[in-house]
Parts: structure tokens; sequence; C-alpha cells
């Protein structure tokens, strides 16, 4: 906003949480004609009285999608409530579930809809997607091989994301105990600390970002080569949106997925969208989606999966069997021995 709008004399601010708000209310109370801002904290000012949207004639609503996802529907409706009814409203949303078509019909009056790409869920196809199927507990050991397999020297930036913020910093600590450039992002983390460490992401010092979804929504690195889901997410639609960070502006990238038995009932989705992408699907995982068969635990034949597969444990060329990362026998980060997990 700065460097399109400060050279015509359009004086802009970011208004968001997790910041001290004293520097955003003084924006607000010299005036500006642009505010970028989260719901929460806008709507904090908005109480205080001191802003207020009586002038307010243009709005941008951007990822209505992922602010529904994460139940700020009460929030976007009071700031809604205090615009002016002659008001634009622009929205911009990666899917089009029913939810959002419900916020656009409210607020968007004989509105225009333009669709780039296809409205199916679907991934791109730049990006080509490995599974393996493996049980919960041999995650920690395939992750080190996987990225050992990648090579230091060849690592690009990397996100992997986790489920629990106490996994975030478990795994970026075992990464970084055995020499790994890791660094971690989840709700916990002040919002100086997560400038700290997407700069240091940005400039390459640390080229490895473990993530929960929440902290990584709205995410903007160029440059990102890897995706790996350590922990499957909730639904389809979180994973395209994760393996998305990659493959960008017509670039390639590559998405990695540990998929266990606690995942079954997503199988078929995930079929579906590797199908729909012409990915390589192995035997494991369809069966898991076709019979419902749980259980797993990364058998012979996937391309990234156990056994003697192109990655496979034991005598394949991905890794993982009884090697120790850092001491400890079977693997571990830290020299933990093979029971320990994290």
């Amino acid at each position: 906003s700065n460097e399109f709008g400060s050279p015509n004399g359009v004086r802009s601010t970011c208004v968001f949480g997790g910041a001290p708000k004293g520097p955003q209310a003084r924006d607000l109370e010299r005036g500006v004609e642009t505010v970028i801002a989260t719901p929460g904290r806008l709507i904090d000012f908005l109480e205080r009285g001191t802003t207020n949207l009586r002038r307010c004639t243009y709005l941008v609503l951007d990822e209505a999608d992922r602010m529904l996802d994460m139940g700020f529907e009460p929030q976007i409706r009071k700031i809604m409530s205090q615009i002016r009814p002659d008001r634009q409203v622009l929205m911009w949303s990666a899917t089009w579930p029913k939810e959002v078509r419900k916020l656009a019909e409210d607020f968007l009056a004989d509105y225009v809809q333009v669709n780039i790409g296809s409205l199916e869920l679907a991934a791109n196809h730049n990006i080509q997607q490995i599974v393996e199927v493996v049980q919960e507990n041999d995650k920690q050991d395939r992750l080190v091989a996987l990225l050992e397999e990648i090579g230091s020297d060849r690592l690009e930036r990397t996100i992997i994301f986790v489920e629990t913020k106490r996994k975030v910093e478990a795994i970026a600590n075992g990464l970084k105990r055995i020499g790994w450039p890791a660094v971690s992002i989840h709700g916990d983390k002040s919002q100086n600390e997560r400038d700290y460490v997407l700069r240091d992401f940005r400039r390459g010092k640390s080229l490895i970002l473990v993530a929960t979804d929440v902290a990584a929504r709205g995410l903007d690195v160029e440059g990102i080569m890897t995706v790996i889901n350590y922990d499957f997410p909730n639904s389809s639609e979180d994973y395209i949106h994760r393996i998305g960070r990659t493959g960008r502006s017509n670039a390639t990238g590559t998405a990695y997925t540990f998929f266990t038995s606690a995942n079954q009932r997503q199988a078929k989705d995930l079929v579906a969208v590797m199908t729909e992408a012409k990915q390589e699907i192995s035997p494991e995982l369809h069966q898991m989606s076709s019979m419902g068969f749980g259980g797993f635990g990364g058998g012979r034949y996937g391309k990234f999966g156990g056994g003697g597969g192109r990655y496979g444990n034991g005598g394949g060329k991905f890794g993982g069997g009884n090697r120790s990362y850092g001491g400890g026998r079977g693997g571990g980060f830290g020299g933990k021995p093979a029971h320990k997990r994290f």
C-alpha cells in the first residue's frame, strides 16, 4: 500500500493484534485514506472511539473463506454494520463454499463474480504430490530421512506443517539440534517474534519453517520449493491451501505428506485431489480410500513409502531403518533412543 500510495499522497496504516496499540492508534488519529486491518484489532479501535467507519466507501474482504474458517464471521458482520450503505465491497476467496456464498449474498448487492481457474476443489498441477502411508511413531525418523534425501546442499525454503503449537516447538528444536536451519511460528508467539522469524525465512538465513495452519495463513513468501505435511490437515481444502505455498507464479514445487490410519476418513478426498492433478498414488493409499482399511505402517509399494520403495525404509534409496541421527539407536533427534518421540 505504501509503495503505490505514498507517491500519490495516499496515506495508509496497518492495524493488527500482537503489536503495540499506540503507534497504530496515532496513525488512525492523524488520519489515513487506507487501513489494512485484522478484524479483532479494528473492532477494538472502533469500540474505543479511536476511529470510525462513517466515511468508508470501499471495503475489501481478503481471504474471506479463511476468515470464516477462523470464526471471524461475527466480527465481519459487526464491521459491515458500521460502514455506510452506499459502499463498494470486494471479496476475495480461494474457495467458494456455501458459507462464503451466503456472505456475498448478504453484503454484495448486484455483484459481479470473477472466477480465476476452476471453482472445483483442485490442486496446482505444477506441484508434485508425494504421499507416504506411515505409522504415527515413525514420522520423526521419516522427516529426518526426507531432509537428508533432499540434502543440505540442495535444500531451499521449506515449510513443515504440524497440528499443535507444542509439536511445532519440539520439531523445530529437534531439527536445530542436529544441524538443520529451522525456525518456528505459531499462535503463542508475539508479533515481534513472528516478524523476526519470517524475516530470517524470507532472507534464507533459516530455510525450514515449522508452522501450524493458523500461524501460516496469509503467509506470503516467495521461493518456497517444498511443503511437508508432517500431520495431515482436517480437510482436503486445507491440504490444497497448504501445498499451494509452493508452485506459485508458474514455478514448480514438491509436497510430501505423512498419512496415517488416523487420517483414514480423508483418504477418499485426498485420492480425488491427487487423481485430478494426475499424481502417482500408492497402492496403500488407494486401498485406504476404496476399502476403508486402516493401520498401514509404510508398506512395500509406495514411491515415497516404507519397505523397498524408492524412498523406502531398510534398503530403499530414501532412508530410515535403524539409522542414527545424533547418536541414539534407531533415529530420533539429539541422540534420543528409538522409542522416544515428540
